[in-house]
């Protein structure tokens, strides 16, 4: 089975989600944004899920963390819980 771990930042608009990335392209670190904007329990660790098989998330969460380049952020991204960036750290 799959496995992968991932950071993630979840936020309530797109435009919150846009705004973050583009911090993040310029160089932001992305624990201490997700700890300052995420509404995610995962905020208390800088947005670390921790390690997950695949089907655990939602199906949109899944497949970017499952198909698309590993440590870049990928989003925004949206799930019935809002809009994600995520930052996949490894999979197996």
């Amino acid at each position: 089975m799959a496995t992968a771990c991932a950071l993630h930042i979840l936020v309530k608009t797109q435009q919150q989600a846009t705004e973050l990335k583009a911090l993040l392209d310029k160089g932001a670190d992305f624990a201490t944004l997700a700890k300052k904007h995420s509404t995610c329990p995962s905020k208390k660790k800088g947005g670390d899920l921790g390690e997950f098989r695949r089907g655990q998330m939602v199906k949109a969460f899944d497949d970017v963390v499952f198909k698309r380049p590993i440590l870049k952020v990928h989003g925004p991204i949206k799930t019935k819980f809002g809009y994600h960036l995520i930052k996949t750290l490894y999979r197996n």
